[in-house]
């Protein structure tokens, strides 16, 4: 605990279905900018394990993930204790932020909040809740009333909270009421009235929130953001996170990356597509995690392309939904592009590409975060990757998430091997 509630240190801790790692981007980056040491956690990564945990935009290196995962791992296995690959992960960032002594720590829960291994912060700054949808069903519950509650887990007493536009409000507010939560805010009431309640663009409503935050953290904080002017804040938020709505060209082809993975953030991505560019044909690579609405998902899509413009894919990942449990949740996807035998997101990005320069197309690669990788690296990325070694270290917590390493035969032969 000494490593995470620390007196003075200004922690902004986020949830949400959607948005939470935007907003924590964009938090971070503005008081960055003012000349503050922030610290910033977020997950999943896209190229590299080392993405997760983030001081002033640089990720740890290798050799502090050399030095410092192995302490860990020998306190799990003195006081047997069966943690989490995401447990062990937000340990590492908090003993990376205290050894570089980061003043600020933005941290963005990895699933839900009430339990999620990022709510030990007794004492936030600030707490954040983006938005709220259907995800994760099986775990935090069928409805967006019971979802809402297991986020609204972060709200901490005393504490200010900050709640999106799109959340059940009458939910929420229960919530801060009953742990004895400190002023509940929404963007409206920090910022004005919104002109425009329909907002159509995931980045301007999360480029909102984040302004409402960095407003009450000043508040709350006048000796070190006295001098956090508004062009500065506009100047900070700006920023995006890589795979969100990110455009680039590949050769003459233009290209969006878009981790939109549920139901609520296709909409969104199909709206956003739409808007940007009413006359253009959209070619999509499509892959998804088994844990969502595959139907709903597919669907969205199918709003603005017809079916043979989608090439499906698979990850290689654990929690990667099957091209047949895609195929078999929607019906008229009957007509896309797949291969059963050649899954590969490579191929599939490939042959994307050709089709798309060849009629003139714009190709959409979406889904789940776990093909990103894979996809940029057909595109020409040219990105961190982990070595061998800290690939090793992390453990198979980088496929499987939440691998343990108590005091089992799993630990024991990750420090043998």
């Amino acid at each position: 605990m000494k490593l995470v509630d620390q007196p003075d240190r200004i922690v902004v801790h986020i949830a949400g279905t959607n948005g939470k790692g935007s907003v924590a981007l964009k938090i971070a980056n503005t008081l960055q900018n003012h000349g503050l040491k922030v610290g910033l956690f977020c997950s999943p990564h896209v190229s590299s394990f080392r993405e997760r945990m983030q001081i002033n935009g640089r990720v740890i290196s290798e050799e502090e993930v050399v030095e410092l995962l192995p302490l860990i791992y020998d306190l799990c296995i003195k006081h047997d204790i069966p943690a989490t690959f995401f447990e062990i992960t937000t340990i590492l960032a908090f003993m990376f932020y205290t050894k570089h002594d980061a003043k600020v720590v933005v941290l963005e829960t990895g699933l839900g909040g009430r339990l999620d291994a990022t709510n030990v912060i007794s004492h936030p700054a600030l707490s954040i809740i983006t938005s709220i949808g259907l995800e994760h069903t099986r775990i935090l519950g069928d409805t967006v009333e019971l979802i809402a509650k297991e986020k609204g887990g972060i709200i901490k007493k005393h504490r200010p909270v900050l709640v999106g536009p799109h959340c059940p409000q009458e939910v929420l507010q229960q919530c801060a009421k009953d742990v004895g939560a400190g002023p509940y805010y929404v963007p409206d009431d920090v910022l004005g009235d919104s002109k425009d309640h329909q907002i159509a663009d995931y980045d301007l409503e999360n480029q909102r929130i984040s302004s409402a935050a960095l407003l009450l953290l000043q508040r709350s904080n006048p000796e070190i953001l006295s001098g956090l002017t508004t062009e500065r804040i506009k100047e900070g938020i700006v920023i995006r996170p890589p795979c969100r709505f990110e455009e680039v060209d590949h050769n003459g082809l233009k290209v969006i990356l878009d981790v939109a993975h549920n139901p609520p953030a296709m909409e969104y991505l199909v709206v956003k597509l739409n808007k940007t560019y009413p006359v253009a044909c959209f070619r999509f690579v499509a892959g998804m995690s088994s844990d969502k609405d595959l139907g709903q998902c597919a669907r969205a899509l199918l709003k603005t392309t017809p079916s043979e413009s989608i090439h499906l894919v698979e990850a290689s990942h654990p929690r990667a939904a099957k091209l047949e449990a895609i195929l078999a949740a929607e019906p008229s996807l009957d007509g896309c592009r797949f291969d059963l035998k050649d899954r590969s997101i490579t191929t599939q990005v490939k042959n994307a590409m050709d089709l798309a320069m060849e009629r003139k197309e714009i190709l959409v690669v979406c889904g789940s975060v776990f093909l990103m990788a894979e996809a940029r690296e057909a595109l020409g990325f040219d990105e961190p990757r982990d070595s061998d070694y800290i690939a090793e270290m992390a453990g198979a917590g980088l496929k499987q998430m939440q691998e343990n390493f108590g005091n089992s035969t799993i630990v024991e032969n990750d420090k043998k091997a």
